[in-house]
């Protein structure tokens, strides 16, 4: 693992700007969420302007519909917002605020689509259109039970309470309004301890909590796929999914494959995935994957390891698993490897980052 990978998995990543890492520098994300913020704060009578101090942006930017925010950016203002306000649910409050033309095209994407299901795998392929700052997935948890997950793109422990609630949230008061107000997930599943605002969660989601958790996601019943949407429009679903591909595709073929990568990898660290079955899953050819890898200036390997360490980290924070355990999630079965890899990727053995983490 290279210099610039090893100071994106640990803490300090997490607080200071990566200026060798362009995903974390690369202006290529919708503000929409920091739109959202700042209108809440100002629906209540509360300044903002302060928030974007030392960020690059200002307020007044925001309304301006070609603007592109880099994660160091966001990362920034939610920041500031989190301490102006205090309010350890700003995210759930932010996201249950969002409605579909709240999401711009992907919205009416979704809403046109001929089934819930349909519109759920429509939000989820598109999700960066709509400004995530987080990276989603579809899961199918059990015959009965999917689920939606949420995947950081960073070791950024502080935030991800934040991204979390505001993700499903927003996605949970889209459901109902896709589907109605009788829309209820399962459960709730967060990797993060259980916060002092719990109540907030249980008030909303009405649904089964559990926090320490070994994913991040929101498990529904099966059967909400198949259910028809009223505004299901076949013409306009095609046009408006158009449209969005357009917009995913200006990220280039370079990022599409590395961002398809970290997904795949993501979703089979237990099986400790190599480059040909990656390929393999993605219909290409090893050659062609490494070619393409390169191009971007992306090693496998490299991915591979930054993956593991993102999430063994994000398990570490979480608190309930052991580091045996941990290391089984990420694909070793021995823990003395574990650690050994834990300790070559971030400089440090697991539980020194889990205690430096409390």
């Amino acid at each position: 693992m290279t210099s610039a990978v090893v100071s994106q998995v640990t803490d300090e990543a997490a607080a200071a700007p990566l200026s060798a890492d362009a995903r974390f520098t690369v202006a290529e994300t919708p503000p929409n969420i920091l739109v959202h913020l700042t209108q809440l704060a100002l629906s209540r009578g509360q300044r903002c302007d302060g928030w974007f101090a030392g960020s690059g942006l200002t307020r007044e930017q925001l309304n301006d519909p070609t603007l592109r925010v880099s994660y160091r950016q966001a990362h920034s203002v939610i920041r500031r917002a989190l301490q102006a306000t205090g309010e350890p649910g700003l995210g759930l409050a932010v996201g249950r605020g969002e409605t579909l033309g709240s999401f711009g095209l992907l919205g009416l994407a979704m809403m046109t689509s001929a089934t819930f299901g349909d519109a759920m795998k429509v939000g989820i392929a598109h999700h960066r259109v709509s400004g995530s700052l987080v990276d989603v997935s579809f899961e199918v948890v059990s015959p009965r039970e999917v689920a939606l997950a949420v995947w950081p793109r960073f070791n950024d422990a502080p935030l991800l309470p934040f991204l979390c609630e505001e993700l499903f949230a927003s996605s949970l008061a889209i459901a109902r309004e896709l589907a109605g107000p009788g829309f209820r997930p399962l459960r709730l599943e967060l990797t993060y301890p259980r916060p002092a605002h719990v109540q907030d969660y249980a008030d909303f989601f009405q649904c089964e909590l559990l926090f320490g958790a070994r994913h991040n996601r929101v498990v529904i019943a099966a059967q909400w796929l198949e259910h028809p949407l009223p505004s299901h429009n076949p013409l306009t679903a095609q046009q408006a999914l158009a449209l969005c591909t357009q917009q995913h595709d200006i990220e280039g073929p370079q990022q599409e494959v590395v961002a398809s990568v970290e997904r795949l990898l993501r979703s089979h660290l237990r099986h400790q995935p190599r480059l040909p079955d990656v390929a393999r899953m993605l219909n290409m050819s090893e050659r062609s994957l490494r070619r393409r890898l390169a191009e971007g200036g992306r090693v496998f390997r490299e991915i591979h390891d930054r993956v593991r360490a993102e999430r063994a980290l994000e398990l570490l924070h979480g608190g309930s698993l052991s580091v045996a355990e941990i290391g089984l999630e990420i694909g070793f079965s021995d823990p003395r490897e574990f650690r050994r890899a834990f300790k070559r990727w971030t400089g440090m053995p697991p539980r020194s980052a889990r205690q430096h983490a409390a």
